[in-house]
C-alpha cells in the first residue's frame, strides 16, 4: 500500500520548497491535505505527482484538472491569504484547492459550476472537515457577488483574461492570483485592488490547464 504521508512529505520536499515556497503556512496547509481523497479512486497512487491531473469530464466533453503543486503553492504565497480573510476560490473542482486555502483563511466560498464536481467537492470536505468552506454551484467567470466583496480571490486553472466581474469583487487592498495565457505562454499574475482601481502584474511563468467558462469569444469570420 501507497504511503500518502511519505509521498505528501516528498512532494513538500521535492516540489513545494525547491520552487521558492518559503511560506511556513502554505507549507503546513499543503503537508496537512490529504491530496489523495481529492483525486478519482484510480489515480490516487499519482496523486502527488508534479502535473496536472485529468480528474473529470463533463457529459459535453469539457475537460476539469487539478492544478499542479508547485505551481499551486505559489499562487497561494502570492496571494498571502491571513488568518482572517475571507476567499473567493474558482474552480473548486473535487475540493482540493478549497480544503488547502480552508487551513489558511477564516472562510472559503468554493465556486464550481459542474453539479457533479459542485457535490463531489462538497462531501470531500465534509470526509475531511473542512467546516469553513462553503461550496456553491454557479459560472466560474461571474465570481459570487452576493458574498462579495473577497480578501482574496484563487482562478484554480488558467484564463485567458482576467474577468471585469471578477476584479469587482475585490475589497479595497484585496488580492486576486491566477495563472493568464496557454500553455508556455502562461504568466502568473497578481491583481491588487486599491480603491477603484485594480492593477496587475506578471510574477513568473506557469504553464498550466484551463479551467472552462473563461474562453473569449470568437470574431466574426467571413
Amino acid at each position: 500500500m501507497l504511503d500518502f504521508e511519505t509521498a505528501r512529505y516528498n512532494m513538500l520536499e521535492s516540489q513545494i520548497r525547491t520552487n521558492d515556497v518559503t511560506d511556513k503556512a502554505v507549507q503546513a496547509a499543503m503537508m496537512q491535505t490529504p491530496r489523495e481523497k481529492f483525486v478519482p479512486a484510480g489515480k490516487r497512487s499519482v496523486a502527488y505527482q508534479d502535473e496536472d491531473m485529468l480528474i473529470h469530464t463533463s457529459d459535453e466533453g469539457a475537460k476539469r484538472y487539478l492544478m499542479e503543486p508547485r505551481v499551486f503553492a505559489r499562487l497561494l504565497q502570492m496571494a498571502d491569504i491571513r488568518s482572517d480573510s475571507l476567499v473567493l476560490h474558482v474552480g473548486a473542482g473535487l475540493g482540493y484547492g478549497p480544503a488547502v486555502v480552508s487551513k489558511l483563511a477564516e472562510t472559503v466560498v468554493a465556486l464550481e459550476c459542474d453539479a457533479a464536481l459542485a457535490a463531489a467537492a462538497g462531501q470531500n470536505l465534509s470526509d475531511v472537515s473542512a467546516d469553513n468552506v462553503a461550496v456553491i454551484e454557479g459560472a466560474l467567470e461571474a465570481g459570487c457577488p452576493e458574498q462579495a466583496p473577497f480578501d482574496v480571490i484563487i482562478i484554480e486553472g488558467a484564463v485567458p483574461e482576467i474577468p471585469a466581474a471578477l476584479k469587482d469583487q475585490l475589497k479595497d487592498g484585496g488580492r486576486l492570483v491566477c495563472v493568464v495565457g496557454h500553455g508556455l505562454a502562461g504568466k502568473a499574475h497578481i491583481v491588487e485592488r486599491s480603491g477603484s482601481e485594480a492593477s496587475a502584474r506578471a510574477e513568473f511563468s506557469a504553464a498550466v490547464a484551463p479551467v472552462p467558462g473563461f474562453e473569449k469569444p470568437q470574431g466574426f469570420v467571413f
